[in-house]
This record gives structure tokens, sequence and C-alpha cells, in this order.
């Protein structure tokens, strides 16, 4: 280790390294975070933001966990032929994207290969993961944006964005490349208004920006925004959760349908089922569909939509956390069960609720592949 560190900042834990030390290290695989994973001629692992498997890079350290450490990236040595230019401007500052660095087959050929290695690290398990389904869209995609802003100091607005990278502070977002086209255009609108006006704002705030399928622009959370999936219409206010990728969404839920219905079960529950969309998406393959969800404005969203769409073997029912299938009338033998989760995956108090009530099949469909696995090591014991 270098002896020619920078002085301890406050905080910091030395060992193995010193605050801000520079190593030289090669970067052998990515996280599910997409962090760069090198390993020292000792095997300590060091984990470093924007780099591509192969490259060997120079890396600041700037805190040791108990396990590994993390660092900043300096400089890249020797580049790595995957690496491509990032579209957005300030990608690298900018805490919102991971990837744009890297190209996007092998993006997908390494969000593989971290499902695998979690379903082994995590669940414990080796199980054939398939290919991963391209986006129609690489960029231009997301149809929700919510950038935040501080408390106005002296009469201004500071930045208006999102997170830096690895700070606490915001950087300024005037575009953001994977951003709906309409959504940028009318980003700086809309930034605009808040910049004019610092007085309206007492403390900071977040926006919302949300584009719908018939190119409308919400701001308001209980704006109705619309949103066509194959031959059905879903209705839902700006601000609640709805898939937020647009281009994938007849796919996607094509995909959740057909495996459902491979299993060749009569009823179907949907659980955080929102606005509605499995379960109307899937409704003709089965012979009943229940949508459960713990949010009362979540579900009159999904009647509406159940109604607006035609859909006569559709309920939804509002329930407790910890009694979410009291009303559920039909049996779990007969069942399967799709999950859409938040990030922060299923409750354990739920998992316990459906482990009792024993469907036949469960489709988990999930945005954080951890707490999947996280979950996945429960459905294993029970």
């Amino acid at each position: 280790m270098s002896q020619n560190s920078p002085k301890n900042r406050n905080g910091f834990k030395s060992g193995p390294f010193e605050y801000h030390e520079e190593i030289r290290v090669e970067i052998t695989g990515l996280t599910n975070m997409g962090q760069g994973v090198a390993r020292t001629d000792d095997n300590w692992v060091v984990l470093v933001p924007f780099c591509v498997p192969g490259e060997t890079i120079i890396a600041r350290i700037y805190r040791n966990q108990k396990n590994y450490s993390e660092a900043d990236l300096v400089e890249v040595l020797l580049p790595s032929p995957e690496r491509v230019k990032p579209k957005c401007k300030i990608f690298g500052s900018c805490g919102g994207c991971q990837y744009q660095h890297l190209k996007y087959s092998e993006q997908l050929k390494w969000k593989k290969k971290q499902v695998e290695e979690l379903l082994v690290h995590m669940a414990g398990i080796t199980f054939s993961v398939d290919e991963v389904t391209q986006s129609p869209k690489k960029y231009s995609y997301r149809t929700k944006l919510t950038p935040h802003f501080n408390k106005p100091k002296n009469g201004t607005v500071g930045p208006i964005g999102f997170q830096q990278h690895g700070r606490r502070s915001l950087v300024d977002v005037d575009n953001c490349p994977i951003a709906h086209e309409t959504i940028n255009d009318n980003l700086n609108q809309i930034r605009g208004t808040v910049i004019d006006n610092p007085s309206n704002y007492k403390r900071g705030s977040t926006l919302l920006i949300r584009v719908d399928s018939i190119n409308k622009i919400h701001t308001e959370p209980d704006s109705i925004a619309i949103e066509k999936v194959g031959t059905l219409e879903f209705h839902f206010p700006a601000g609640s959760f709805f898939q937020n990728n647009a281009s994938i969404l007849e796919d996607f839920t094509s995909y959740v349908r057909e495996e459902a219905k491979s299993y060749r079960q009569k009823f179907l529950v949907d659980a955080y089922c929102g606005a509605g969309l499995f379960a109307l998406t899937a409704s003709p393959e089965f012979e009943k569909v229940i949508g459960i969800e713990v949010s009362v404005h979540s579900i009159r969203w999904a009647k509406y939509n159940a109604e607006l769409n035609k859909i006569s073997n559709a309920s939804f029912l509002a329930g407790k956390v910890e009694d979410l299938f009291k009303n559920v009338d039909i049996e779990g033998n007969d069942t399967t069960v799709v999950i859409d989760t938040p990030r922060k995956g299923c409750s354990e108090d739920f998992l316990n609720q459906l482990f009792v009530f024993s469907p036949v099949t469960v489709i988990y469909v999930s945005c954080n592949p951890a707490t999947q696995m996280r979950d996945l090591k429960l459905f294993l014991k029970s």
C-alpha cells in the first residue's frame, strides 16, 4: 500500500487502504448495480463505477467496508473494446444511469450473468437464466421523470435534477437522453417555472413529469394519465406507480400472461395490482382474476379500468397489509399468483400470507433481482 496517501478524513476506516490512496487494478466483473469489480493481489475486492470488465484502471479509495473497498475511477489505462461514448453529457456525474459507457449488447449479457450469480450467492441455487430481451428503445423510453431541487437560497433556485453519483448534492439536468422526447421538449419550460418563482418554494421539492400514450404531459400527481397496452387502455393518476418504459409493455404483459396461462390454472391473483395491469391483460386466459392491493385509491382505478375495457371476470380488493388474502374467495390449488413488487421486494408478512394461501404457481416480477433472490430463499424454505 502507498505510504504517501492523504491524511485520513474524519470517519474514514483505515485498512487495507488509506483515504484517497490510488491503486492500479484490473476490472473482472460488474455488480448488479453496475459497479466494476476488481481484486487486488491478496484477493481484496474493490468496487469502482463506470468501468468495463477487462479494463486496467487507476482507482482512488474513498471507503473501506468490512469485506471490500469502494473507489472512484481516476483513469482508464487500458480501455475495453466494449466501451462506448455515453450519450448523456453528464453521465458519470449524474447518479441516474450506470451503463451508458458499455455496449448495449454487453449490458444484456452482464444483466443475465448478474441474475445467475445472485441465484447462486443469495438464493443458493443454480438455475438456467434465459437470454435478456432487449428493449425496443435504448434511449428516449422513460415516460416519467422526478427531478429534485433543494430549498432556494437568497432568492435563487439551485440545481434541478438528480443526486450526483456518490454525493449528496444535486446535478443540474436540462436534458435526459433516457427520457421520452416529449418530456425533454417540455423539461426546460417546467424547470423555468420553478427558477422564475423561487418564493413559491419554502423548502426543496420533487417535480413530477410524466408523458402518456396520447403524448400528454402531466405535472400534477392527480392528473389522469392514459396508457394503451395492446387493445386495452389504462387510466391512472400520474403520480401513482405504473411501468415507466411504455415501449416494452405489450411484450412484457404478454410474456407474463403466457407464463401464467401455461400452468393451466382456473384463477389468477394479481398481488400489488396497482391499476390492474397484469390482471386485466391476462384476464382472457382465466375464469376469474382478482387484484389485491393495500391502496384503496389504486383499487378504484383498477375497477374503473376493468369497466372501461369491458372485462367482466375481474374483481379488485383493497386490504390491510396483514390480511391481504382474507377476502380472496378462490382456492390456492386452482390459482396462479402474479407478484409485481416495489424495489424493496415483498414484506415477510405478505410472503407468509402467500405461503398459507399456497397457490400452484407464483410469477414474481421484479425490478430488483437482489431483493427478488432474498425473497426466493423464503420460497425455498416454505
